[in-house]
């Protein structure tokens, strides 16, 4: 049976998928935890994912998405990966990509001023170049002059380019239990003279599992603001693919902020822009469950995410779906946040929660029959 497992790393991002057949895919490292404070409540992710690699008996993920460049998202990458353009980054305990998943803001954006960030473009120039493991998502006219700068042909790239609007290759329902489909990034967005914004040029994806003749449906929000989910919403209708934004499970955008919902914070409660509403209050499938990669939510007003106005809305519509609202650094506790990990099978989604027993304790009706 598939899982998807939550890191609880503060203000960042890691996500693991386990699918029924084996493979592994893991979205975003950031691996934050201060090792010198240990008072840190953050899970040491580098640790906790070659455990998991070992206790699998190998060395590899067949998936690794780095949805953007920003540190929350790839922090100590460089230390925990094997990547294959410099021998310095490599070493028996890294841990293998067999391909690489990258928003063409990757690709096309200036140097990074980070270590990490600055491996992993380097290793999907690298891949790209020699056209092997890797997949790009949009090809706008800026990835076209990379590939004129360093001597390819765009249209030999072609298969390794997936774009919005688009069910990513590779990955199935009759042979994995799952497929993904692009939201973003669009090509129009990062066209020559456009600046680009690692945030709303990230990569969001729908993944549709299949277990036992019923649908799951995830949507992992990178960190997108709500202007983005306005023209992602807007072209979903125009082109009558609704159904590619209905989900049971959704991972919020940017650790609860505000702005993934509209442009006010609002006093007590932010009110989302009439297509985000459409996206959580009617796309949203009854008792589907939105997590909440983020520190714990504040009682009082703060600049930085998360944002107890934006939790109040997502608490609100986990209610009327008779859902949850979950949060990576409160689960089980604020004391000991642990992985939050929910299984995925033909009855629906259940969230690990070891009692005393050991047993787990299923959470959530039966989502749809697919079709």
């Amino acid at each position: 049976m598939p899982k998807v497992t939550f890191y609880p790393l503060g203000n960042a991002d890691s996500i693991l998928i386990d699918l029924r057949n084996g493979k592994k895919m893991l979205f975003d490292f950031g691996d934050q935890k201060d090792h010198d404070d240990p008072k840190d409540k953050r899970i040491d992710l580098s640790k906790t994912l070659r455990t998991n690699l070992e206790d699998a008996d190998r060395d590899n993920f067949d998936i690794v998405a780095f949805t953007h460049l920003d540190r929350d998202h790839v922090n100590r990458a460089a230390s925990f990966f094997w990547f294959d353009h410099a021998k310095k980054y490599q070493g028996e305990d890294r841990a293998r990509i067999d391909e690489l998943w990258v928003p063409a803001a990757v690709v096309c954006e200036e140097k990074p001023d980070f270590e990490d960030a600055d491996v992993i473009q380097a290793e999907a120039r690298y891949r790209l170049k020699e056209g092997y493991g890797i997949r790009v998502f949009s090809g706008p006219s800026r990835l076209d002059a990379w590939f004129a700068k360093v001597g390819i042909k765009p249209a030999d790239r072609q298969h390794l380019i997936t774009n919005a609007g688009e069910v990513i290759p590779g990955l199935s329902t009759d042979v994995d239990g799952v497929e993904f489909f692009a939201h973003c990034p669009f090509a129009h967005r990062t066209a020559d003279g456009t600046a680009l914004d690692r945030n709303d040029d990230s990569l969001v994806v729908q993944g549709t599992f299949e277990e036992g003749g019923r649908e799951t449906k995830l949507i992992l929000g990178s960190d997108i603001t709500w202007e983005m989910w306005v023209e992602i919403v807007k072209l979903t209708k125009k082109y009558k693919n609704e159904s590619r934004l209905e989900w049971d499970l959704f991972k919020l955008p940017h650790h609860c902020s505000y702005l993934s919902l509209g442009p006010e914070k609002g006093k007590d409660k932010t009110k989302p822009v009439a297509e985000v509403a459409w996206l959580f209050e009617t796309q949203g499938r009854e008792h589907g469950i939105v997590v909440s990669t983020s520190d714990p939510i504040p009682t009082e007003d703060t600049d930085m995410p998360p944002h107890r106005q934006a939790a109040n809305y997502h608490r609100g519509t986990a209610s009327d779906r008779v859902g949850d609202f979950l949060v990576t650094m409160e689960h089980p506790s604020t004391a000991k946040p642990e992985p939050l990990a929910i299984t995925i099978d033909r009855f629906g989604m259940t969230i690990d929660k070891k009692e005393k027993s050991g047993v787990s304790i299923a959470v959530g009706a039966p989502a749809p029959r697919a079709g």
